[in-house]
């Protein structure tokens, strides 16, 4: 009888009348829970952004008070500044006692932050000098510098600034000043208002919440941060139906010691999403609860038996089984996967097909590559040169060629490294154009632009810019004119990547037409003779390398010659050290 009642069967909507029951009570719990939530947290984030302005105010005070005191000790009893103050002081002395009281603020910098500034002014002498890395420019330093000269000038210069920080304007900027005078010596320490309070501008406000520095007249003497603006109504078009009216709290924090006070508007406008959220995650809870009961039943018949069927296909492929047969799903999407998996296979070896075909015309360019390092004609002519030197006995001459020759053919039969660094490159390139300048004696010059420090450690394919070298010597040096060549290196930054710009140009005659417009183009140039392989080798070993990612432009200049751009992007090892340095 027990066993009977628990099985009695029940109709559909039953079911359904218990899963709505559940989901409205469920639904009011969790908006009770929301609203409690959203309580709680707005006090408790309250009460957390007040203690930690209370614990960065009380820093800044200890800070202030702490500067405010050494400044003042060190106007009374450090010996370099009584040094400065003295009338007879030689000027090797003076400068000494100026680089050690220099090397004091500077230490004092250090401990509190960059954007404190420490002057030093001597009012007999008329001496104002900065004993600290400034971060102000040198137009805002002479302002400030007459200002405080101004300020030094009031009888009551002693109460109004000696251990109490005032705010001043300069230019656009307010900054906080504090003034110790001692007789006619004066120590100011600045530092910038929105550098003060920058640390308070990482809390999180709200979406429209700002912190602000209110100075002695409750004029806000801080700019917003990026993105705040304190005074912006909210947009009618913003509003909707499920955005709560955003509560506003204002906390105000005032220094010791000081004219000013701190004030953070607290936007709670972001907790109220939560309920919002909250709500939505209950309404898919009961769509999902009404749909459930039918997706089991149809589950089982119409799903699992199919992706059984598909299992044993699959394990019939992994047994490198011929025959296979996915055609026996009864649900059409299995039918369409079964259909793209056997696409899928196909393209696969149709892949490896492809891999080894690019692996074989890897070894062909490198191939190519090989026969390009080995320039007999080059080594020829050199000896030659060498040769002609010796019997017109030009021993210094012949020196320098034989080592330029050295160390051109050392790099070219060096190790084969994928990658070489760009400074080595270069210099490979105008060890070659010295070489070339000896033997053409004055029928060109060249020029080499751009290259720092932090450029020549980036990495290049080796002898990429052999090839375009050696065809502005070739086919643009004349003895008629003066041939200038020009290689100009750079970084450019564009859509947030970096990429290394390589320029080569000639005042030559430039490319013949049918040549610039096939490499405009991207057309293969015609390689008869062996002529014009070094360019097309070139292009190839960018495609391998860089994967499709560099880029090559050729050009002829307006005022005569020809010009190649090169645009390599950063190889990872590059990329990740630059991001490092920014």
């Amino acid at each position: 009888m027990v066993k009977s009642l628990y099985n009695k069967p029940y109709p559909i909507r039953h079911y359904v009348k218990i899963m709505l029951f559940i989901s409205i009570f469920a639904l009011v719990v969790d908006l009770v829970i929301s609203f409690a939530s959203i309580f709680i947290v707005k006090q408790q984030s309250t009460r957390y952004l007040q203690d930690t302005a209370n614990l960065y105010i009380q820093q800044i005070n200890h800070d202030f008070a702490y500067i405010n005191h050494y400044m003042g000790w060190t106007l009374a009893n450090d010996e370099s500044v009584k040094t400065l103050d003295a009338k007879d002081t030689e000027y090797v002395d003076f400068i000494e006692a100026s680089e050690r009281v220099h090397k004091r603020f500077n230490e004092l910098q250090k401990n509190y932050g960059q954007g404190y500034n420490f002057f030093f002014y001597l009012k007999e002498q008329d001496f104002f000098q900065n004993y600290a890395p400034m971060s102000v420019t040198y137009s805002e330093f002479l302002e400030i510098k007459e200002q405080i000269v101004s300020l030094t000038d009031t009888k009551n210069v002693y109460e109004t600034f000696y251990s109490n920080w005032k705010p001043i304007r300069v230019r656009d900027t307010h900054y906080i000043v504090n003034i110790v005078p001692y007789h006619n010596r004066y120590l100011i320490c600045l530092i910038s208002a929105d550098d003060l309070i920058r640390p308070l501008r990482e809390l999180n406000l709200g979406e429209e919440g700002y912190v602000s520095l209110i100075g002695p007249g409750g004029e806000a003497i801080s700019g917003p941060a990026a993105g705040d603006d304190p005074q912006a109504p909210i947009s009618a078009a913003a509003a909707s139906l499920l955005r709560f009216p955003p509560s506003t709290t204002t906390v105000t924090k005032a220094f010791s010691n000081a004219s000013f006070h701190v004030q953070l508007v607290i936007q709670f406008g972001m907790f109220e999403k939560i309920m919002i959220a909250q709500l939505l995650i209950m309404l898919l809870f009961v769509v999902l609860t009404c749909t459930l009961s039918v997706v089991m039943l149809y589950f089982k018949k119409k799903v699992l038996k199919p992706i059984q069927n598909f299992s044993e296909n699959l394990r019939r492929i992994h047994e490198d089984s011929e025959s296979l047969d996915f055609r026996s799903s009864e649900i059409t999407e299995l039918e369409q996967v079964n259909s793209q998996f056997k696409h899928l296979i196909e393209q696969i070896k149709k892949f490896k097909i492809e891999m080894y075909e690019q692996e074989l015309e890897k070894q062909r360019i490198q191939l190519n590559y090989m026969k390009l390092q080995i320039n007999p004609h080059f080594f020829l002519n050199c000896l030659t040169n060498i040769y002609s030197m010796a019997q017109m006995q030009m021993y210094k001459e012949i020196e320098y060629m034989s080592l330029s020759t050295s160390k051109y053919f050392r790099y070219i039969f060096q190790s084969g490294d994928d990658l070489v660094r760009l400074g080595d490159e270069i210099e490979h390139v105008r060890i070659y154009l010295e070489i070339q300048k000896h033997r053409y004696q004055g029928a060109f010059m060249y020029r080499i632009a751009g290259m720092t420090d932090d450029l020549s450690g980036l990495k290049i394919p080796p002898l990429l810019l052999q090839t375009f070298i050696e065809n502005a010597v070739k086919y643009a040096v004349s003895r008629t004119q003066t041939l200038l060549i020009t290689l100009d290196v750079a970084l450019q930054t564009e859509e947030e990547q970096t990429r290394l710009r390589i320029e080569i140009s000639d005042t030559g005659p430039g490319f013949p037409p049918d040549i610039l417009e096939q490499l405009q183009n991207g057309r293969p140039l015609m390689q008869s003779g062996g002529k014009r392989i070094g360019i097309m080798n070139t292009l190839q070993r960018l495609e391998l390398i860089y994967q499709h990612r560099a880029r090559a432009f050729f050009e002829n200049r307006e005022d005569g010659g020809a010009r190649i751009t090169l645009e390599l992007p950063l190889l990872l090892s590059d990329a990740t050290l630059k991001g490092a340095e920014r």
